[in-house]
């Protein structure tokens, strides 16, 4: 697909009419949630903000590794809607995202990203309280289970790996090994027909040497799964991946929700972004240690993303002065809000209560989303920034 070609969708919306009408419990299920009443008036609105042919949807995935089952109902609920991204930027677990959704043929795209979850789960039974120590507890065992023994679809040990620490024993660059995520991505994706295919797909990372981002893009040459994984690889836990004579690794420390691809030329139509943010950058003050380190990581991996989010809206202002009758931007922003039980260590935590709970924040989040929109921005605005 040239650069700067439109972007062409399908869209057969159906919207719960309040958050009440979602059942997020149905999400993991694949059962589909139903159609609840929408008022004429409304209906025709969010007809026209996701009507085949009427504006341009871009979908963007930040990196979050286990917290990336949230993406995972944000695109359910795209699915279930008739939704279709014509452009989807991912950065580490969204790239990975983004490779399934596009390298499957629409109707298998959630069955494929059940799988992978399915994979990634921890195989034990669910958290048997929903009281907050106990589930902490819950959730933090399960961290410790993933970095004694990983995740066979995701990564392994290596050697010597953090042995190499002590004295007398090799160097290495990174804790972990992410060769079985190169298998799953080649299981789990045609990257034959994510190249082919009607979904445009840019995937980033960072060069280790220069601190450049480095995006590969199918509208300007191949993305093979060996792009996917650099973008997955996260400093120190995994090992950068060289790439064309580029060591590459995990664009999350210089820009974890990759909004930037989409709006470096300005958009020729109307534009609806979905942002998928996995790291939340407000949140109550912390408490603990586990709780000042949470939130140290959430800072890190949300900040830049608020940083775009602003200069977009400074940019478009000056744009409304300029030109007011231009293209519109919709900017909805959905962000995972982990709860109270989640540790320092989420990013870690594949237990089956967490995996559920993100699938269903995710689903959750995205209807809730999707039914603020109206068919155009208000008082003529030409950007809009919804947060949910």
């Amino acid at each position: 697909m040239p650069h700067g070609q439109p972007w062409h969708h399908k869209a057969q919306p159906h919207l719960p009419s309040s958050p009440n009408d979602y059942d997020p419990s149905t999400l993991v299920s694949g059962n589909d949630p139903g159609e609840a009443s929408i008022a004429g008036s409304d209906r025709d609105a969010l007809t026209a903000v996701v009507s085949s042919g009427s504006r341009d949807i871009a979908l963007v995935l930040s990196g979050g590794n286990a917290l990336g089952a949230y993406h995972a109902g944000v695109y359910e609920v795209l699915h279930e809607r008739g939704i279709r991204p014509d452009w989807i930027v991912g950065a580490s677990m969204g790239a990975v995202t983004a490779a399934i959704v596009a390298g499957n043929t629409p109707e298998d795209r959630v069955a494929k990203l059940r799988g992978f979850w399915a994979e990634a789960t921890q195989h034990t039974g669910p958290s048997i309280s929903g009281m907050l120590k106990p589930r902490q507890v819950y959730n933090g065992l399960h961290a410790v289970l993933t970095l004694m023994w990983g995740r066979p679809n995701i990564f392994q040990h290596r050697w010597p790996g953090l042995w190499s620490a002590l004295p007398g024993v090799p160097n290495d660059v990174a804790m972990f090994d992410h060769a079985p995520l190169l298998s799953s991505l080649n299981r789990y994706v045609d990257f034959d027909r994510l190249n082919r295919g009607d979904v445009r797909v840019t995937i980033g990372c960072v060069d280790v040497a220069t601190g450049e981002e480095v995006y590969f893009d199918t509208a300007h040459g191949t993305v093979r799964a060996e792009h996917v994984l650099a973008s997955t690889s996260l400093l120190p836990a995994f090992p950068p991946v060289e790439i064309d004579g580029r060591l590459l690794c995990d664009l999350g420390y210089t820009n974890n929700l990759p909004l930037d691809p989409v709006f470096a030329d300005a958009p020729e139509r109307d534009l609806l972004c979905i942002a998928s943010d996995l790291f939340n950058l407000q949140a109550p003050r912390p408490a603990s240690l586990d709780a000042v380190l949470e939130r140290a990581n959430d800072l890190i991996f949300a900040s830049a993303g608020r940083r775009t989010i602003s200069a977009l809206e400074r940019e478009y202002e000056m744009r409304q002065r300029l030109e007011p009758n231009g293209p519109t931007v919709t900017l909805l922003h959905t962000v995972y809000k982990a709860a109270a039980d989640q540790l320092s260590a989420k990013s870690f935590d594949f237990s089956p209560s967490s995996i559920r709970d993100r699938w269903s924040a995710g689903g959750r989040d995205m209807a809730n989303g999707l039914a603020r929109l109206t068919g155009g921005a208000p008082n003529g605005r030409r950007f809009v920034y919804e947060a949910v």
